[in-house]
């Protein structure tokens, strides 16, 4: 089926709709359905230009072959863990992951040579504790296809950012030893997916570039979690320590 601007603004038109509705719908009716990574990310892109909302991040990962991980989170669903922070759920409980966020500096725009790791170490203003909060506009998931989960937004739902990590980069960041308090009582021996935070970042800017996009000054990059998806209950605080580097705690909301 190919990429026809028709299909891409009927996918994104129903996307923005649940997002807005806060209620997860029906999967992507078959004659707008994506059944390629760059249909999928030009759905991804239109939902952004028709919600008018700023791009407030990006979360991504190291892809495996024939995928990509990535998606714009918006501005308006990042919040700092010092209020409550309200989610759409249809149940008790909602999925979070623990993760370190990187907040850039400078904007990093498209150029003909490729960004190295000191490039964008270079343009990490702060690295930061944080809680991706997931969701998905699909009342359905586990049966959507990958490019599908890809146009929506890679499960994401917001991003609520805590502390700055003192000393930041020269921080161990590659392993983390987890306690969370709360909902959920429990110890995780946290270890980043793609064995350092940073990789995947490198990784985003230039996939970017490549597109003529940027990943811009201001915004918050998030790049896996250390603990795959926690499941815990709305309406109670949750305290996250993120071993030597502090602590998060939140308080979950419908």
């Amino acid at each position: 089926m190919t990429n026809t601007p028709e299909r891409v603004e009927r996918a994104a038109r129903h996307l923005l709709a649940a997002r807005r509705a806060g209620v997860a719908g029906p999967l992507l009716p078959d004659d707008c359905r994506p059944d390629d990574i760059e249909t999928a990310l030009a759905i991804q892109h239109r939902v952004v230009e028709l919600s008018g909302e700023p791009v407030g991040g990006w979360k991504c990962a190291l892809p495996p072959p024939g995928r990509v991980v990535v998606a714009p989170i918006f501005a308006s669903t990042i919040h700092a863990s010092s209020g409550p922070f309200r989610v759409v759920a249809d149940a008790p409980t909602v999925r979070i992951e623990p993760e370190i966020a990187f907040v850039i500096d400078r904007d990093l725009p498209p150029r003909e040579r490729p960004y190295d790791e000191d490039d964008v170490r270079g343009a990490i203003r702060e690295v930061r504790l944080a809680l991706e909060v997931l969701g998905c506009r699909y009342a359905e998931p586990s049966r959507a296809t990958v490019p599908e989960l890809l146009a929506d937004g890679q499960f994401n739902q917001g991003l609520c950012v805590g502390p700055a990590v003192p000393g930041g980069l020269n921080a161990t960041l590659d392993t983390i030893a987890l306690e969370l308090h709360g909902g959920v009582n429990r110890p995780i021996d946290g270890r980043h997916p793609d064995g350092h935070p940073l990789r995947p970042l490198l990784w985003l800017v230039n996939f970017l570039a490549a597109r003529g996009e940027s990943v811009r000054a201001g915004q918050i990059v998030t790049t896996g979690s250390y603990a795959g998806a926690i499941e815990t209950p709305l309406g109670q605080t949750l305290t996250v320590r993120f071993g030597a580097l502090g602590s998060l705690a939140v308080e979950l909301v419908a």
